[in-house]
């Protein structure tokens, strides 16, 4: 009897999960993920938000290979809170079976996402081999007046139309950060404004130096071609690459003021790489200290990004969401060993300050 009551328990907890159409359809509405979204916490600080961003996909209208609403419901899934749809110009491999011009998949993208809540960047990629390489063209008006054959004339075009213009993966395709002259005089036009200090899966560490040497804004994104899934898995948090925008609004206008003044930092792979003085910040918005006795700490993680840290010798670890007990070291003044503020640099923080 108790076998029968069990299976009829259970049975009864199975019918209740499932939505009934009818007498011969039962629906389990519970199976289908694609309204979760994951939560990623990630506090602001100085009254910015931390909006977590990817300024560098692609869709069928270039060479990716997914539909541009597909990118939205990813990057919303994921917990991201804007995307820019940066199609190629100059390659365009499916262009004799889709029809839209080159603004076709933002427009796309745009709609999907005023429908979730999502902000959508029109942007764009110029694409020329090196030693230029390739730029990406964000918060522009039209794609169209920039498909020309001099690359310098695109440029212009994009800076005329207001854009924060960024230097793709300089690394890319030779294995070799080569900072040109001809991106030192863009640089000096302020016709870059940013440089993608981490791509894909590969970083550039000399581009940190760049960032601060040129006061050029730190950028990290995914460039994806496939299926996010298939490239960083489905479900762990803060896997892919992005890039923290430190907002005075959620808005294409807060992000956009935001990249233009430089307060960013990125993350890739549990690593940060940004300005000092935003990641001192935001570890410090990041950890909450509590004196227990003489030099006997609390220290609560409040954020889903880990730290590590050395100080007067020793190593400290500080998880996702988790709270740790340590013994202020005399020395007081930690190195945060996965926090870059240029090539082999690491963020120095004080606890006590």
């Amino acid at each position: 009897m108790k076998q029968i009551a069990l299976c009829l328990l259970l049975a009864g907890t199975f019918v209740a999960q499932a939505q009934i159409r009818n007498d011969d359809v039962y629906e389990l509405t519970h199976m289908d993920k694609s309204n979760e979204r994951n939560v990623v916490s990630i506090p602001g600080f100085d009254n910015y938000e931390a909006l977590k961003c990817d300024f560098h996909i692609h869709t069928v209208f270039s060479d990716g290979l997914v539909w541009p609403d597909i990118r939205v419901q990813e990057a919303w899934q994921e917990g991201l809170d804007a995307i820019a749809i940066t199609d190629h110009i100059e390659y365009r491999p499916h262009k004799d079976v889709l029809k839209g011009d080159l603004n076709e998949s933002y427009k796309i993208a745009k709609k999907a996402a005023d429908e979730n809540g999502l902000i959508v960047i029109h942007g764009t990629e110029i694409t020329r081999s090196k030693p230029l390489g390739h730029l990406n063209a964000l918060f522009i008006q039209d794609a169209i007046p920039m498909d020309v054959e001099d690359p310098m004339k695109a440029i212009d075009e994009a800076k005329r139309q207001g854009a924060f213009v960024m230097w793709n993966h300089p690394g890319w395709p030779d294995d070799k950060s080569t900072l040109y002259p001809v991106h030192e005089q863009l640089m000096k036009e302020n016709k870059i404004d940013g440089i993608e200090v981490f791509n894909y899966s590969e970083y550039y560490p000399v581009s940190f130096d760049w960032c601060e040497r040129y006061g050029k804004t730190y950028m990290a994104n995914t460039d994806i071609h496939g299926l996010i899934s298939n490239m960083y898995g489905w479900g762990d948090k803060l896997v892919r690459p992005i890039t923290l925008v430190f907002a005075s609004e959620r808005s294409e206008k807060g992000i956009r003021d935001a990249l233009f003044a430089g307060r960013t930092a990125t993350l890739f792979d549990g690593q940060l790489a940004g300005p000092s003085v935003y990641l001192e910040k935001l570890v410090k918005a990041c950890l909450s200290v509590r004196l227990i006795k003489d030099r006997r700490m609390e220290v609560s993680n409040l954020s889903d990004i880990p730290f590590e840290m050395t100080c007067d010798g020793a190593l400290f670890r500080f998880p996702a969401r988790k709270t740790v007990l340590i013994n202020m070291p005399k020395e007081g003044v930690f190195v945060v060993k996965n926090c870059f503020v240029g090539k082999g640099k690491k963020l120095n923080l004080s606890f006590s300050k």
